[in-house]
């Protein structure tokens, strides 16, 4: 039986990441990606059973990098300003350095993976925002909302720079590059909504 060698899985990973953003699911193959990453399509068999757990797998791996980088130098008890403003940075630090993960999402939210992925992703980060939510309105620094309008006006708009960042256009094809200073004015705004 053949080994794992880490510095393969390493070069697999990251060909397949290039390879889904670039291809999408459908332009992807094990074969290509072998080819891709130097290794006989045999070798891609010792880490991934076949194509669909190589994307769940990679999905989910990356999943776990967002949810530990958004929760750097966080915690639930926060004041909501303070908290919401910290997840501010870590989400646009993180998206901003890693392009290639953000593109993924975006295919991978619009897929039958979806919700595999989130499912094993977001317990304990689902468990640590609900609290951190839950003690902002108890401290009546947030109106109470559903999920979705939550999420909608709290992320929604800093996601939206980071899309029309990484297009390099925004509405109506105008050029945009990503701010400090729009995502400032964004944030303040934000701030200003979700407050009672």
């Amino acid at each position: 039986m053949r080994t794992r060698d880490e510095n393969k899985e390493l070069i697999v990973r990251e060909k397949a990441l290039e390879m889904l953003v670039l291809q999408g699911l459908d332009g992807f193959s094990m074969q290509k990606l072998a080819k891709a990453a130097g290794v006989s399509p045999a070798t891609l068999y010792i880490y991934y059973q076949d194509k669909e757990d190589l994307i769940l797998k990679l999905g989910i791996q990356e999943g776990k990098r967002l949810s530990e980088a958004t929760l750097k130098n966080f915690s639930p008890e926060m004041s909501f300003a303070d908290g919401l403003k910290i997840q501010w940075i870590n989400r646009s630090g993180f998206w901003l350095e890693n392009k290639q993960s953000y593109d993924l999402f975006e295919l991978l939210r619009n897929s039958t993976y979806r919700e595999k992925i989130f499912a094993a992703i977001n317990v304990e980060f689902r468990a640590i925002m609900g609290q951190f939510v839950r003690n902002a309105i108890q401290k009546e620094e947030l109106i109470p909302l559903t999920l979705e309008v939550y999420w909608s006006i709290a992320f929604a708009p800093l996601h939206n720079l980071i899309r029309f960042h990484n297009d390099g256009r925004s509405v109506g094809g105008r050029p945009y590059t990503f701010s400090e200073k729009d995502m400032w004015e964004m944030f303040a705004l934000v701030l200003k909504a979700l407050k009672p």
